[in-house]
């Protein structure tokens, strides 16, 4: 049976074919093989704690491209993070909820959420279908509730555009509400093997460490040549696996090498931020809807002012309707 979208029909299998070819199945799960080709020079630990360049940058040979893969996968093959449900399936929308959940909440935390927001909602009908309220209480607990909107937004268009499926263009797919360029590619590598070249946190640590650890700053376009250069076109879903894993582990060995990078941003303080306030008012209104704007001061113990701006944000935004008994989550 073929996909459903005319562009995916001549590469893409639907279920139970993964287009992974070092794919197996077990127990109803997608298992992944990674096989190496030539013996390593270095152990992983000389790997993650490498302080000079190990590659360059400006002359980047077969031979080395061949090295680079090799060592990225097997570190992937000895730690790599094989226990994570999403990397266990093929099914684009259960993939494109992972990716969203993983853009600004560490996996420890989206391994807990997941499971249970994918059972509420197993396919994007459930969730197009879902009152706002449930699908944010699902999400408590995982921060950034825009999130949560914005894949709900997405499973809309996917049931009214098509046909609850996930379109395998990037380009299309990061049109989607909550979905940038990048999001978009990581979920198209993912759900259908596709040689598709870009940079998350995580990559970006890996080519600074690799191949800038002299300079002291870099930007992406100098690293976007490399990600290209260096894709294992083969397998790109096992490939962009890898260099993630590689890259949170860099994080925790060495000083983090995305501090050279020009995109580099320190995240703001959670606690007393209106990020913080804004978590607490939802929450709030999940279990305790309809309330008034002074029984909500009370409860996040702010100061009227602030919390009166945050309501006519978060009621701007989208997230809550006012009315004449008070505040509740909107429909």
């Amino acid at each position: 049976m073929l996909y459903r979208h005319t562009a995916c029909r001549k590469i893409f299998y639907a279920y139970p074919r993964c287009s992974n070819p070092n794919s197996y199945y077990t127990h109803g799960k997608i298992r992944y093989r990674i096989t190496l080709a030539n013996t390593l020079k270095k152990s992983t630990q000389t790997l993650l704690e490498s302080s000079g360049p190990v590659f360059s940058s400006v002359h980047l040979t077969d031979e080395a491209v061949v090295e680079f893969r090799n060592q990225v996968f097997a570190f992937y093959k000895r730690r790599g993070r094989h226990d994570m449900l999403w990397r266990h399936t093929d099914d684009p929308y259960r993939i494109l909820v992972s990716e969203i959940m993983l853009q600004q909440t560490q996996v420890e935390r989206v391994a807990l959420k997941y499971p249970v927001f994918i059972a509420a909602f197993p396919d994007a009908a459930a969730l197009a279908q879902a009152p706002l309220s449930e699908v944010l209480a699902a999400w408590q607990g995982m921060g950034y509730n825009r999130r949560a909107v914005a894949l709900k937004k997405c499973a809309s268009r996917m049931e009214l555009e098509y046909g609850g499926t996930v379109p395998c263009d990037p380009v299309v797919l990061a049109t989607f509400p909550g979905i940038g360029p990048a999001t978009a590619s990581s979920i198209c590598a993912f759900a259908f093997n596709l040689p598709v070249i870009f940079i998350e946190t995580n990559i970006r640590r890996v080519f600074i460490h690799f191949f800038f650890s002299g300079a002291e700053s870099v930007t992406d376009a100098e690293i976007l040549p490399l990600v290209e250069r260096t894709l294992d076109r083969d397998n790109p879903r096992a490939w962009y696996w890898a260099l993630m894993d590689l890259g949170t582990e860099l994080k925790k060995s060495v000083p983090n090498p995305n501090r050279k990078s020009t995109a580099y941003v320190k995240q703001a303080p959670f606690a007393g931020s209106d990020r913080r306030i804004r978590g607490m008012i939802l929450k709030y209104l999940i279990g305790n809807a309809p309330a008034r704007e002074k029984t909500i001061v009370m409860h996040v113990s702010e100061e009227p002012e602030r919390v009166h701006r945050i309501l006519a944000a978060l009621e701007s935004e989208g997230f809550i309707q006012k009315g004449k008994d008070g505040y509740r989550l909107a429909e």
